[in-house]
């Protein structure tokens, strides 16, 4: 609260000494590192949905917009649009695979999204699926009409051409190391789903997967899902097998892991019966967690009823298991504590600033970490109409090293938004570094792809797509401090450290300022390029934007 009371000069027009050398820049870097102090200390428990945490978060996100004199976003006069979530998680029992048996946590990890008391698969068939890709547009299909009832489908992370040679026939088909949504964990578990199996498990390997088995264990059995109707099918028992633990599986069939990586990425590739079946009798905790998206607007002076969404999310994973030093919070002070400070930031300043013609929406989402349920939740149940969201940019990971020459583009070859970034980034002196790390699928791992998948155009900044070109040390600096966060990512310690420099996070955040500020006052409509997946989808609703 006593940071809602600082002069307007202390929050858009730090001295260049204390933000970065780039005059375009109106963040302050001091305010940004305040709010996440506050946001990540431990007296938000990490910020779970639907804990003491959550209400102590949501609670001190509204007195900030409050403070600012924006007005609620939410219906009725709301602040906050409500984000039912059905949280489970597993207790100790046996899991096999086979003759193997293996330990939740290390040799396989494993959740449900079911509300159930207990979770029983006996001696259940296992298939190989390959990649699990079913991509009739792009003359795909791993399964060729294999039934899956009852079944536990194993598959390979990413998509088939990650890893293909000239000689594979997958080659260029899902973009070769960008990632396309098949090759995401959440569209293997809903296609696993679709074909009836009672169970789906994911091959971990870290290049594939983009981060490595400490992230894919770190909620300890824990899991989220919206309240869904009894007709809406979800498998029973998800999850990955580690690597060592997968090949083991395989050559107890008789198979080479590494052969059939290879079969996979062959359109002529067929489903593998593996000899060894699925056992596991695990006790289930759950309950109806109510969570809470919180929104809030400046109002449009002439068109009110068309939107700029700027986005992130407040959660992040709450309590686990003691780390090596007995720290049970994970406190997300990066992810997404500094995004969810941006998105104030850029509140304050327009709060500051003449009202624009279109209406600016600040949207904190929830249970972006347990699958992007909270905007997930919005985009089922839109606020605001999607056809008249003009855009939706939001901010996910900032680096935390320091003024940077370059800012990474996440998804490229989306939509027109990347010439708005551009141009703002000129204008700040530095130029955009199309993202490095394309394999690691970021586009559809944000908040924003609950709206793109609905037509509205995105952007989204992502520090963990690629090394910064950092001012001082360039990109091998940037890749130290890359490689270093990744260790925390989603560990107790992503935490604020006295050591971060924020200038380049405040110029970050200064790009959707300007950005913003041009949309909100023009009769502008971001558009899809020709070859994105989501530009049919904007134009069935063109008539709205006429």
């Amino acid at each position: 609260m006593k940071y809602a009371l600082l002069p307007l000069a202390a929050l858009i027009a730090a001295p260049l000494s204390a933000q970065s050398t780039t005059s375009t820049n109106r963040i302050s870097p001091a305010r940004l590192e305040a709010d996440v102090k506050t946001l990540s200390s431990d007296a938000f428990q990490g910020r779970a949905p639907g804990t003491p945490g959550e209400t102590k978060t949501v609670d001190w996100l509204i007195a900030q917009f409050k403070a600012m004199g924006l007005k609620p976003g939410a219906r009725d006069g709301s602040w906050t649009q409500p984000v039912p979530l059905v949280h489970t998680r597993i207790g100790k029992g046996p899991i096999s695979l086979g003759d193997m048996s293996v330990t939740q946590g290390e040799g396989i990890y494993l959740s449900t999204v079911r509300p159930v008391d207990r979770a029983t698969i006996a001696a259940a068939p296992m298939v190989f699926v390959g990649y699990g890709v079913h991509a009739p547009e792009r003359g795909w299909d791993d399964f060729k009409d294999v039934d899956l009832k009852g079944k536990v489908a194993v598959f390979l992370v990413n998509d088939p051409d990650f890893e293909a040679t000239p000689d594979d026939d997958s080659v260029g088909k899902f973009g070769g190391k960008r990632m396309t949504y098949y090759g995401r964990w959440t569209y293997k578990f809903e296609e696993a789903a679709r074909r009836g199996a009672i169970g789906a498990l994911i091959v971990h390997d870290t290049p594939g997967a983009g981060y490595g088995w400490a992230t894919v264990a770190a909620p300890a059995g824990e899991n989220y899902d919206i309240v869904r109707q009894p007709d809406d099918y979800r498998i029973l028992l998800q999850g990955w097998i580690q690597g060592d633990t997968a090949a083991k599986l395989f050559a107890a069939s008789g198979l080479d892991l590494a052969a059939q990586r290879r079969a996979a990425r062959r359109s002529n590739f067929r489903p593998v019966d593996l000899t060894s079946r699925f056992s596991a009798d695990l006790p289930v905790t759950h309950n109806t967690a109510q969570s809470r998206n919180v929104l809030a607007i400046l109002p449009g002076t002439t068109h009110p009823d068309e939107t700029i969404m700027f986005g992130a999310h407040w959660d992040a994973y709450g309590i686990g298991a003691p780390d090596a030093q007995g720290r049970t919070i994970r406190p997300g002070a990066n992810d997404d504590a500094l995004g969810a400070a941006g998105v104030l930031a850029l509140a304050r300043v327009f709060a500051k600033r003449p009202r624009t013609e279109r209406s600016l929406v600040f949207a904190l989402w929830s249970a972006e970490e347990r699958g992007l349920l909270g905007s997930e939740t919005y985009a089922v149940n839109p606020i605001y109409p999607v056809d008249k969201t003009v855009a939706n940019l939001t901010l996910d990971i900032l680096q935390t090293a320091g003024p940077a020459k370059d800012v990474m583009l996440v998804g490229g070859g989306q939509d027109s938004l990347e010439d708005d970034l551009a141009t703002a980034v000129k204008a700040q002196g530095r130029v955009v570094t199309p993202e490095t790390l394309p394999e690691r699928g970021l586009f559809y791992r944000a908040d924003h792809f609950s709206l793109a998948r609905r037509g509205v155009p995105t952007l989204l900044l992502m520090a963990i797509s690629g090394a910064p070109d950092l001012v001082k040390g360039g990109r091998s600096a940037g890749q130290a401090w890359l490689d270093g966060y990744m260790k925390c990512y989603h560990q107790t310690c992503d935490m604020w450290d006295p050591s971060w420099d924020l200038r380049g996070a405040a110029d970050d955040v200064g790009l959707y300022l300007t950005i913003g500020q041009r949309l909100a006052n023009s009769r502008s409509w971001p558009t899809w390029r020709g070859g994105s997946e989501f530009k049919a989808i904007r134009e069935q609703t063109a008539a709205a934007r006429r």
